[in-house]
């Protein structure tokens, strides 16, 4: 393939995540959700990385599965549809130790990352692409963005996620109308409903702005920010009050921490150091 399908840049601390599929806007075929799970993997293990910004080249974030690629895998097979989507649904349904499946890390991937992620949404966000979305921490959309959780045109319901990312932003019968009607949302009709955060002229200059903040931040107290909230949003109030006395005496007298201080009393930007 000539072109990468995810493509990543690295610049002081930020990573500029691309969904890079343009002329199927960005739709995910086998190789796209192979790809969008080897970054987010490439950046779990990526201590420079403070804070990520996940968008998409080309006219939209992306439109969801490709029904296309996966009718050729059934004419590749033989001719087979029956055989083939069973093949393919086997192989997106295979798990490893973690509960989330390989159809679903796409989306999970991202909130399973340990730095915060934010996801700039223009064009279309459909299907699995809005469930990729909502897989981040903080989304800005354009005002004339479309997301819709979609599967439902397809007699499908949403399996990519939704049910550990959508229940974090609205109630639950807003979920429901969303899945049942498979309702087209803009930007400001997304941000009236909490299931995106901002919404801007330019989404992607945005993301990155408030990224690079996020990134001037000591990425030891951030990660720790990120794991407290992922952690105990969810959990019983012993497990929440625990892990906020456990986190914070790691951060307190570390050097990232010493270093916060001592550069407010200066009056000067910190220099962090990456987190071993």
């Amino acid at each position: 393939m000539s072109e990468e399908l995810v493509t990543i840049d690295v610049q002081d601390g930020v990573a500029d995540v691309r969904l890079n599929r343009v002329e199927k806007y960005n739709a995910l075929s086998p190789e796209m959700f192979a790809a969008i799970i080897a970054a987010g993997e490439q950046l779990a293990e990526s201590p420079d990385v403070r804070a990520v910004v996940l968008s998409g080249n080309g006219r939209g974030f992306c439109a969801g599965l490709d029904m296309g690629s996966f009718a050729r895998m059934a004419e590749e097979s033989g001719g087979d549809a029956g055989a083939a989507g069973s093949n393919s649904t086997s192989a997106l349904l295979q798990r490893g130790e973690r509960p989330e499946n390989h159809a679903q890390q796409p989306a999970y991937v991202w909130k399973r990352l340990p730095v915060p992620v934010i996801s700039a949404i223009h064009g279309v966000a459909y299907g699995g692409g809005c469930q990729i979305a909502l897989g981040a921490d903080i989304r800005i959309a354009a005002p004339d963005m479309k997301m819709s959780i979609m599967e439902i045109k397809w007699g499908l319901i949403p399996d990519m996620s939704l049910t550990q990312t959508l229940r974090d932003l609205v109630p639950l019968d807003v979920a429901k109308e969303l899945t049942f009607t498979g309702k087209v949302l803009n930007g400001h009709e997304a941000k009236e409903l909490g299931l995106v955060t901002h919404v801007s002229e330019n989404p992607r200059e945005h993301a990155l702005q408030l990224a690079k903040e996020i990134a001037s931040k000591s990425p030891d107290a951030i990660r720790a920010g990120k794991q407290l909230l992922e952690v105990a949003w969810h959990a019983d109030e012993r497990i929440g009050l625990e892990l906020e006395s456990a986190l914070q005496t790691i951060l307190i007298g570390s050097p990232n921490q010493v270093e916060a201080v001592t550069a407010n009393f200066e009056n000067r930007a910190p220099v962090f150091s990456d987190p071993t």
